[in-house]
């Protein structure tokens, strides 16, 4: 069992913020060039082809049995359902819109972490959490009346991930990070085979088998590797911190969906949103502080504990 280290948990969580939303970029750029049961498909395709030669070579445990292979088979399916949902959502939505939207997330996270696992979640932690809503709250500024039925994926991307996020915490200690996500790739592979030819031979446009181009090609490659290493450093930070000390950290994901909206796309934030980014990274940099504030006190009691 690996002890609850929560700096360490935080700087990989950082990492996946910054990963995930360019791993979005790419998504969005892709736009409906590419059916989406095709670009979910290569995603994990090229998820299992990194890390199932590296789990074999490292001589790392990959086998899976009981409970742990339902609970990894229940998360790859979510996994699947929350990466086709948001990027579907990325083709009505503008990137920071969508990715602020989903960050009903954490609110999620914080109760499932309370009531189902019975992890602590302090006053401070709960404050922080709030005060980093209302900031994506005027990131959002809806557009739920111009956009339609579309505005509401995020939310539903929220459900899902808050469960993939419960289950990952739930297995993050007993499988090897490197080996879950490769078997994850597996399953999706299995699972999206099937319902693709299926798709293909019932005429579904999102199940649809098309031929991408040179450029369509290196987009799905550079979204497959990314959004491997992006989960990869997810599952690694539960391995170590709770999801509710993570979850405010992830609100970090909208100020760097901005800029990427901003460089790339031209989405430029306007004085509200502005606002709203900075009340996030604010929230964020203090529950950085206050883990590393708790760290060392504990770190100082067991000093002041340890025998003579």
């Amino acid at each position: 069992m690996t002890q609850d280290r929560p700096i360490i948990g935080i700087t990989l969580m950082l990492g996946f913020c910054l990963l995930a939303p360019l791993s979005d970029a790419i998504a969005k750029a892709l736009g409906t060039g590419v059916p989406i049961g095709q670009v979910v498909m290569i995603r994990f395709a090229l998820q299992a082809l990194i890390l199932v030669p590296l789990v074999w070579w490292s001589g790392r445990i990959w086998r899976m049995h009981g409970r742990v292979f339902l609970l990894v088979l229940l998360r790859t399916v979510l996994h699947i359902l929350g990466i086709a949902t948001m990027f579907t959502a990325l083709t009505y939505l503008p990137l920071a819109d969508a990715v602020a939207i989903a960050f009903v997330m954490p609110f999620f996270m914080l109760i499932l972490g309370k009531f189902v696992l019975n992890e602590e979640v302090g006053a401070r932690r709960m404050i922080a959490c709030s005060v980093g809503f209302f900031g994506t709250l005027l990131v959002v500024q809806p557009s739920f009346v111009t956009i339609g039925w579309p505005a509401f994926l995020p939310v539903l991307v929220a459900a899902n991930f808050s469960l993939f996020m419960l289950i990952t915490r739930q297995i993050a200690k007993q499988t090897d990070p490197i080996s879950l996500q490769a078997v994850s790739g597996i399953m999706a592979i299995f699972i999206m085979t099937p319902l693709l030819a299926l798709g293909h031979q019932w005429g579904m446009p999102a199940l649809e088998i098309a031929m991408p181009d040179s450029q369509q090609w290196a987009m799905l490659v550079a979204l497959g590797v990314l959004g491997t290493a992006a989960h990869l450093l997810m599952t690694w930070s539960l391995r170590f911190a709770p999801s509710a000390t993570l979850a405010p950290m992830q609100y970090l994901e909208i100020p760097f969906a901005t800029l990427l909206g901003l460089l790339i796309f031209g989405e430029f934030p306007n004085l509200l949103a502005c606002i709203g980014i900075a009340i996030t990274i604010i929230a964020g940099l203090y529950v950085i502080l206050r883990e590393r504030a708790i760290a060392r006190n504990l770190a100082a009691q067991e000093l002041i504990q340890a025998p003579a």
